[in-house]
């Protein structure tokens, strides 16, 4: 067999991560804010990082001799990588489901995009928002709306005791405050 018809290396093009799981339904809630932060990245990699990285292998394979040269190696390895990303993003955009937040504000129902301010059985307070599962951050206190905690909390009020089942056992918290963000004065009415 010719080798122009053989893979360089034994990586899999599979190697994509995997969609995180979403619940029966299948919407992929995010906010406004989100949505744009994952389209404008996608848009960056199409428009600036893949057109750069092609120059870089184009550049590398012109310099002879493949088998040992690293910045040709390098350069394929993250152009598969940037495709993969790109592939992902796109896929995660197509079933998108913009869902603003700022619509409940004022309101003490948890609901999507929430700020939610609640007690655990030792009194100990946290703060968490609940956002998308492409947008949560948890080492800034944002969580999936699917995690356990958010689905306790959703349609909660302040005020109510809602039971979070961990693998210690049942735990009660109780919801403190709930916070949205203003409407945005450009969209408002």
């Amino acid at each position: 067999m010719n080798k122009a018809f053989t893979k360089e290396t034994d990586e899999s093009e599979d190697d994509e991560p995997a969609l995180a799981p979403l619940p029966g339904g299948g919407k992929n809630y995010i906010t406004p804010q989100g949505y744009e932060r994952l389209r404008g990245e996608l848009l960056d990699l199409i428009d600036n990082e893949r057109p750069k990285m092609v120059e870089v292998v184009h550049w590398a394979a012109s310099n002879g001799d493949r088998s040992e040269n690293g910045d040709y190696h390098y350069g394929k390895k993250r152009l598969r990588e940037i495709d993969r990303r790109i592939r992902f993003l796109t896929k995660r955009l197509e079933i998108a489901e913009v869902s603003n937040p700022s619509i409940h504000h004022g309101s003490d129902q948890a609901f999507f995009g929430a700020t939610v301010t609640y007690a655990d059985d030792e009194g100990v307070e946290r703060v968490v928002t609940i956002l998308g599962i492409d947008e949560a951050n948890s080492a800034l206190g944002q969580i999936s709306w699917i995690s356990p905690v958010a689905r306790a909390l959703l349609k909660a009020r302040v005020g109510d005791e809602v039971s979070l089942v961990t693998p210690q056992g049942v735990q009660t918290l109780e919801v403190l405050k709930v916070d949205y963000p203003a409407p945005d004065e450009r969209t408002a009415g």
